[in-house]
């Protein structure tokens, strides 16, 4: 048993050998199962079972630092030329990486890469037009609303109601009872945001079963670029070919788009999309932790107890899966 095999190393090879935590694991349990010790065997399910939230949480965090680069960007770019440097930088990234083969996939292969591209572009540029209205940790919060409702309909157990609710109560007290001074049309935009965050993880699913590796995240990928591209020549123009500008979009589509959208793909291919969906709403829980850890933002008590319902809720969810995987 190799204890020293860290939860570093499929954030590592994520991009390129998404299937590299599946063979490391497969190949650990087979060596501890000719031992026929059940301690060995039962180690190796905890592994297992532990992965997948690893790779959720390691895709949260990054998602929040590439936040940060994304805030010095948009002055230079605006809302949606962020959208488009980030996700054309991604795009060109995952495409070169992965090397997608175009032949040999049936109408309903592409049907769901298709679809995975639409809900990821529409996330991206819903989400950022509310970040142009509203403040960023209201707008995560009523985000992590749609996977939250995701997790209530994909569910067929009655006790991830009662995570989902808790996750529910926890994200309202993040908010911290200021719904009602928002902008109403920036709420909105953070409210279809969610909508495309829910429909982002069913066909992030889909697409993870249906292709090898990454390469269907890398064609949806595509997808979503060229869809945002006009958007953002429009409100951007000659600032998205600025040297400085295309770096730093690079770098939020490093850590916003490749590496946590590559993480994602991997969890699901190993959660139900229902505990999934709960464990999205540890979103607004990071990014509040982020705050007080690097921006020296300080925490209230009701922002302490808010994410302790939000992670108690991801928590309970995790543990309390069991039976058939529900599909996505």
């Amino acid at each position: 048993m190799n204890d020293q095999r860290s939860a570093a190393e499929p954030a590592v090879a994520a991009v390129a050998v998404p299937e590299a935590v599946t063979a490391l694991e497969g190949a650990g349990a087979d060596a501890q199962g000719g031992t026929g010790a059940p301690a060995a065997r039962a180690g190796a399910d905890r592994r297992a079972a532990l992965t997948p939230i690893v790779l959720v949480v390691a895709g949260g965090l990054s998602v929040q630092f590439g936040s940060a680069v994304a805030a010095l960007l948009m002055p230079k770019a605006g809302a949606l030329g962020v959208v488009t440097l980030r996700l054309a930088a991604a795009a060109l990234i995952l495409l070169v990486i992965c090397r997608p083969k175009l032949r040999g996939h049936s109408r309903a292969d592409w049907g769901t890469v298709l679809a995975f591209g639409v809900a990821m572009g529409g996330m991206n540029t819903l989400f950022y037009q509310a970040l142009d209205r509203i403040p960023l940790g209201i707008a995560v919060t009523l985000e992590v609303l749609g996977p939250l409702a995701l997790s209530v309909f994909a569910s067929r157990r009655l006790i991830n109601l009662v995570w989902a609710g808790l996750a529910l109560a926890g994200v309202v007290l993040l908010g911290g009872g200021g719904f009602d001074r928002l902008d109403p049309v920036g709420a909105a935009y953070a409210l279809g945001a969610g909508a495309m965050w829910a429909a982002y993880i069913v066909f992030s699913a889909r697409t993870g079963r249906r292709f090898p590796q990454a390469d269907g995240l890398a064609l949806a990928m595509g997808v979503a670029a060229v869809l945002s591209l006009p958007l953002g020549i429009i409100e951007s123009g000659a600032k998205l070919t600025v040297p400085s500008t295309v770096a730093l979009g690079a770098a939020v589509a490093l850590l916003s788009s490749v590496l946590p959208y590559t993480l994602e793909l991997m969890a699901l291919r190993r959660l139900p999309a229902s505990t999934f969906a709960v464990m999205m709403s540890l979103e607004p829980a990071i990014a509040a932790g982020a705050g007080f850890l690097i921006l020296d933002q300080a925490l209230s008590t009701t922002d302490a107890l808010a994410i302790a319902l939000v992670i108690g809720a991801s928590v309970g969810a995790v543990r309390s899966r069991r039976g058939p995987r529900r599909e996505g």
